[in-house]
């Protein structure tokens, strides 16, 4: 019986953990500040490693901004193979406003949109801030080392970056593991410009925010698209 309905398998569940985008530490997360207007492009690049030891390469790109009222417009898009000359393909994306803390979800593949108010605002700092603390005023960590990385410019922005190590001793028969975090926060854009995170186990990624501009975005940016039609509450 042929491989090709297993690797199918395989491959489709790897671009559905992927595609996800949620505000978590290995996340860009753009945060809801005014007077910080840019906008930009994130590219991914994604090995995961399979049970065999195989590895799927992946690739995405989002676009993502912020005007001068502190709204974020932020993207979801398929990934396709490292390989691929395609432009993933757009599924969501989601805009906040944080005067009226009016959040909408659009979904591009159906062109639907839906809206909620916040109950509370959002964080104003990347989840992964404690990382990145400029002033070495992160705790602890007795399970992993911080190393100080200093300042560099990424895309003509000033970036301050950490690099996280943790060890994981080996089990019988095998050898330690090293994992890996990296985090590039810029304090004038309030979000972070460049997270690698490396796990043998698992696989790598990398998030680089690229092209940016830190002009006022086209209003447009920041409202659902003509043509969507809402739905749910």
């Amino acid at each position: 019986m042929s491989s090709r309905p297993f690797l199918l398998a395989v491959y489709a569940i790897a671009l559905l953990a992927f595609s996800s985008v949620g505000a978590s530490a290995q996340d860009i997360f753009v945060t809801p500040v005014a007077n910080a207007p840019f906008s930009a492009v994130i590219r991914i690049e994604r090995t995961i490693i399979n049970n065999d030891g195989s590895a799927i390469k992946l690739k995405n790109v989002r676009n993502i901004g912020r005007d001068s009222q502190g709204r974020i417009h932020n993207e979801s898009r398929d990934p396709v193979p490292a390989s691929s000359t395609k432009t993933p393909q757009l599924l969501h994306i989601h805009l906040y406003d944080p005067q009226t803390r009016i959040s909408t979800d659009i979904d591009a593949s159906n062109k639907v949109y839906r809206t909620v108010v916040l109950n509370h605002p959002p964080a104003t700092e990347p989840p992964s801030l404690r990382f990145v603390a400029p002033d070495g005023q992160a705790p602890p960590n007795e399970f992993a080392k911080e190393e100080d990385l200093g300042t560099r410019e990424i895309e003509g922005v000033s970036a301050h970056g950490i690099r996280q190590t943790q060890i994981i001793p080996a089990d019988s028969g095998g050898k330690e593991l090293v994992v890996t975090d990296e985090y590039w926060y810029s304090a004038d854009l309030r979000i972070n410009l460049l997270i690698k995170h490396n796990d043998p186990r698992s696989g790598s990624k990398t998030m680089a925010v690229n092209e940016i501009t830190r002009t006022e975005p086209d209003p447009a940016f920041f409202e659902v698209p003509e043509g969507y039609k809402r739905t749910g509450n």
